[in-house]
């Protein structure tokens, strides 16, 4: 009996995902759930998985490759996809569709599977990746191919077989959940004039809920990866635990947003990212105070092409490995630490400092100083504004103006 290994949640999808290719191909089900901080229990999905038809279940703790080489490198890279959205799920699929296929080469499969919707942006970051990785291996897409039209179908299908799923027609939320966020789709937020219920969010206090007195938090990074917070070194899981649970208290990281998927039409998600929300802030902060102007508006533009990259799935290729030296190129001195207030919802930079930092108070103070020189800006004037002096009396004298 041929094998299939199946990208598996224990989530609706998933769940009947098994039954289906087993009465559809007649192939062996190997599942396979990665743990990527759910801050679920796990272990109950292996009698779930059997119980479906699976005949064995792989959770794989991949928390710490998650972050160190997924979240990390994008975090330094400053990418974020359309000024909002923090990449939560984009680079999730890639590691697991990496260890996807190590598991189907361990296993001798022939095809891997997912429950990515044909709608969606996951199924092309899942597929891109086992192309790069393995392009021997087939490649099974139910969405793509079963008669299940709907939700409320696929809820039928799965009870119609005795499969308990955590979705109801009464909550008919998507939602995908690690340790960096948790995106809601679906139900009323398809209409993006309906503002999203308190009761929807589950790592984030709603803001006007969250606490009267402020937070201040402090986050120490060397060459762009945070390393400590509050002055404790801390290991990445961890932190960002810690960043979580904090920010979550204080209504930070909910972002509502309708975003352009890669597959042509408009979607409106709210992601939960309360920690990333706090790192992203900080090592901005950071950033202005150890980039030079050149250097800070060229990353700019590198970290829009970054997070389309990551957005899009294409991790392994290879502009992204190359933006990545670049990025790393500039990380050089971003080192120091930045303090942040917390305060319903809001995280605001308060405080800044770095042994590299280029801001030099000398050069800026309005008081008296001895090292600048006013005159001088006369003549950088001129100079500049040159093309547009020379400019002006061609007009004049053309008769233009």
């Amino acid at each position: 009996m041929s094998k299939v290994v199946l990208a598996y949640s224990g989530g609706l999808d998933t769940s009947i995902i098994i039954p289906w290719l087993k009465e559809n191909y007649g192939y062996e089900v190997i599942a396979m759930a990665a743990d990527l901080g759910q801050g679920e229990e796990l272990e109950p999905l292996h009698e779930k998985a059997l119980n479906s038809g699976a005949s064995k279940l792989y959770i794989e703790d991949l928390k710490e490759e998650f972050l160190t080489d997924f979240i990390f490198p994008t975090l330094r890279a400053g990418a974020v996809y359309e000024g909002k959205y923090l990449l939560g799920t984009s680079f999730a699929r890639p590691l697991i569709a990496k260890r996807l296929v190590e598991i189907a080469e361990a296993e001798g499969a022939v095809a891997v599977a997912h429950g990515a919707t044909g709608k969606g942006n996951d199924q092309v970051r899942f597929e891109l990746t086992v192309k790069a990785l393995n392009p021997d291996l087939q490649i099974i897409a139910p969405w793509r191919l079963w008669d299940i039209k709907s939700r409320e179908d696929a809820i039928d299908y799965a009870q119609a077989r005795g499969i308990p799923v955590p979705v109801t027609k009464a909550r008919p939320y998507s939602m995908d959940r690690n340790i960096w966020h948790l995106s809601h789709e679906g139900g009323d937020l398809e209409d993006p004039w309906n503002a999203p219920q308190n009761d929807l969010y589950m790592l984030t206090t709603p803001p006007e809920l969250a606490p009267d007195q402020p937070a201040y938090v402090e986050i120490s990074f060397e060459k762009g990866v945070p390393v400590a917070v509050d002055g404790q070194a801390l290991a990445p899981v961890e932190m960002l635990e810690k960043l979580n649970e904090l920010g979550g208290k204080h209504g930070v990281g909910i972002i509502d947003m309708v975003e352009n998927r890669l597959v042509g039409m408009k979607s409106r998600g709210v992601y939960e990212c309360p920690g990333g929300t706090i790192l992203y802030t900080a090592h901005r902060e950071l950033e202005y105070l150890t980039l030079d102007r050149q250097t800070m508006h060229f990353k700019e533009i590198v970290s829009g092409k970054y997070a389309e990259l990551v957005y899009d799935g294409v991790w392994y290729a290879p502009i992204r490995k190359a933006l990545d030296a670049f990025v790393s190129s500039t990380q050089e001195t971003v080192t120091g630490t930045v303090r942040l207030k917390l305060y319903k919802g809001n995280c605001v930079p308060a405080g800044a400092q770095s042994p590299y930092s280029i801001y030099n108070q000398e050069f800026v103070t309005f008081g008296r100083d001895g090292v600048y020189n006013q005159k001088d800006a006369e003549g950088f004037i001129n100079l500049f504004g040159l093309p547009l002096k020379v400019r002006a009396l061609m007009e004049k004298n053309s008769g233009l103006r």
